[in-house]
């Protein structure tokens, strides 16, 4: 093979690696988003065929995004039947909460330690981004749209995250990002119902504003003490308005 034939096969066999690198991405970023908002209900089977029409990828993205989506424990792989969605439960749920309290309590204290300037501004501009979005809502005063719950979460992530992005420690800040996220499949459901009642949103509101001040007031006791019980009466409010929606223990 000429040398310049070599480097087209190379050219052609290096887009063929980066085209199944960005397919796979896509697959998983979609199946993610549709376990986490309840498209993909806990426990229902994810047939290759039936995603592969619903997505228009071949079998082998799918695959990949499956296998690492059963990494983060939100699929499951049964012997001889394929991929199903993890099942849900209180106790598994109470679980990943008391462990984001001890993840995201280390996180935040160490980032009012050793937060500087720069980190302050993200943080206010995180909080100022999410209380827009919650002022449009209420301004709005009807039910919200499924874009708009993802836009309201999608900011409220933004702003947990910065909190603790000043901790020192990438480790602490991944782990803390895949608990968020792994809650967010209990928390989709009940704040979709409750993000239509004004005087929670208002209260979700000035509770985060307080968060930011302690913060940013190097009140790390305090903040910690507040965030913590922010993120625990999460947990107290999906309990309560699950109802039987959510089994005490994981089935299965």
């Amino acid at each position: 093979m000429s040398t310049k034939l070599k480097s087209i096969s190379s050219e052609a066999s290096g887009a063929d690696q980066e085209d199944a690198v960005t397919l796979g991405q896509y697959a998983y970023g979609q199946i993610r988003s549709d376990i986490l908002k309840g498209h993909f209900p806990a426990g229902s089977p994810l047939r290759l065929q039936a995603l592969k029409d619903r997505y228009g990828l071949s079998f082998s993205p799918l695959r990949e995004a499956l296998n690492r989506l059963q990494s983060e424990r939100l699929v499951d792989s049964v012997a001889a039947r394929g991929f199903r969605v993890t099942e849900v439960s209180l106790e598994e749920m109470w679980d990943a909460i008391e462990t984001r309290i001890l993840v995201d309590c280390e996180g935040l204290r160490r980032s009012i330690d050793r937060g500087d300037d720069d980190w302050e501004g993200r943080l206010i501009g995180a909080f100022h981004a999410l209380a827009k979005c919650i002022e449009r809502s209420l301004a709005r005063d009807q039910d919200p749209t499924e874009d708009e719950v993802a836009e309201l979460e999608d900011r409220h992530r933004t702003f947990h995250l910065t909190l603790l992005s000043a901790s020192g420690s990438q480790w602490m800040q991944n782990i803390s990002a895949q608990l968020y996220d792994h809650t967010q499949r209990y928390r989709w459901p009940y704040f979709v119902a409750s993000a239509s009642n004004s005087s929670l949103k208002r209260y979700f509101l000035e509770e985060n504003k307080k968060i930011v001040e302690l913060s940013l007031a190097r009140s790390s006791d305090e903040a910690v003490k507040m965030f913590a019980a922010s993120i625990h009466r999460t947990g107290e409010l999906i309990e309560t308005l699950s109802k039987d929606d959510i089994p005490r223990h994981r089935e299965g």
